[in-house]
């Protein structure tokens, strides 16, 4: 369960996403440079690429990245997609073939647009091959986007899907085009106070504040998050400056984070955000939060394009508290 979220404010992109999860993987922000080599499965090798940043698991020096943002201002994130999610047994000639973890820095390592991105996700072909035993495959789809556009890629058994996506959200099943398809359900919803439709024989008046968005979903289903993500990113109104735009997006975040407690997992552990996170894309500065620590830390990229290894910042994850007295 997951929400991904992209936003233009002040005039910048910025991509994030919460990463819901009854457990932690062994994340920690990781920035790749320019000239760590990349292999894959079944494709040709990178022995340069263009630099990224995002949270992975790192297993054999090989970041498994659950989103990231290049260089180029361009993000991708994997959210969870169980019993929808169609990998082959096999790759296929005339396709480019990737194993799934391989997607995100294949992608990422190349495309300088989402538009570019979108024309390469619709010849993927994902082949159901595990990194390694002990770490089976996760069961995904995508949203790729940049300040001019947003895509989402499902993976079918008639192939790689690649939608647009005009509200720049994705959150989990139903496949994607139901969520756009449930969005037009909401239309009446209005951050301004609403006026009687109903009949003009009542005299039916607002008693309170946010009465205009009366009827937008407070579960944590992925439906009912993608419908409340589209609204409060659609209608958002943030504060001048970078600090401003941040904060803002964090809160965007948190209209559908997971809270302890509220979601019971089927093996009986709660599913809670563990982190959120958001980029400034054009800076490439990669700003998170965790469920246990809310004050926001950020790792730049820029400073971490050259080389050729892997640049590791574990999670700061106890509650950082200023004291004032």
């Amino acid at each position: 369960m997951c929400t991904c979220v992209g936003m233009m404010q002040n005039g910048a992109f910025y991509f994030g996403r919460n990463l819901d999860l009854e457990y932690s993987f062994g994340e920690q922000v990781a920035a790749m440079p320019r000239t760590f080599p990349l292999s894959f499965s079944f494709e040709e090798g990178q022995k340069a690429h263009l630099a990224m940043i995002g949270m992975a698991s790192v297993a054999d020096d090989f970041p498994l990245y659950a989103e990231a943002v290049n260089e180029k201002g361009v993000g991708i994130a994997g959210l969870n997609f169980p019993g929808n999610a169609h990998y082959f047994p096999a790759p296929a000639e005339g396709s480019c073939n990737l194993a799934p973890w391989e997607l995100i820095p294949y992608v990422l390592g190349r495309c300088e647009t989402a538009a570019e991105a979108a024309l390469l996700l619709r010849r993927v072909r994902l082949v159901a091959k595990p990194f390694k035993g002990g770490l089976p495959l996760a069961p995904l789809h995508w949203m790729v986007a940049d300040k001019r556009g947003c895509f989402v890629a499902e993976p079918m058994p008639s192939g790689m899907r690649v939608f647009e996506d005009s509200a720049c959200i994705l959150t989990n099943n139903p496949p994607f085009e139901y969520h756009m398809q449930r969005l037009n359900d909401f239309m009446n919803l209005t951050p301004a106070p609403p006026v009687n439709r109903m009949t003009p024989a009542l005299p039916l008046r607002a008693y309170g504040q946010g009465m205009g968005a009366i009827g937008l979903p407070g579960d944590v289903s992925p439906s009912s998050r993608f419908v409340r993500a589209a609204y409060y990113a659609g209608n958002s109104a943030c504060a001048a400056g970078e600090g401003g735009a941040v904060s803002q997006f964090f809160h965007v975040l948190g209209a559908v984070e997971m809270v302890r407690g509220g979601v019971l997992a089927p093996d009986g552990r709660y599913d809670i955000t563990t982190y959120s996170c958001c980029v400034d894309a054009e800076k490439g500065i990669y700003y998170y939060k965790t469920y246990d620590n809310s004050r926001i830390n950020a790792v730049r990229l820029d400073a971490e394009a050259a080389g050729n290894e892997l640049s590791l910042y574990p999670l700061e994850d106890r509650q950082d508290i200023l004291y004032r007295n």
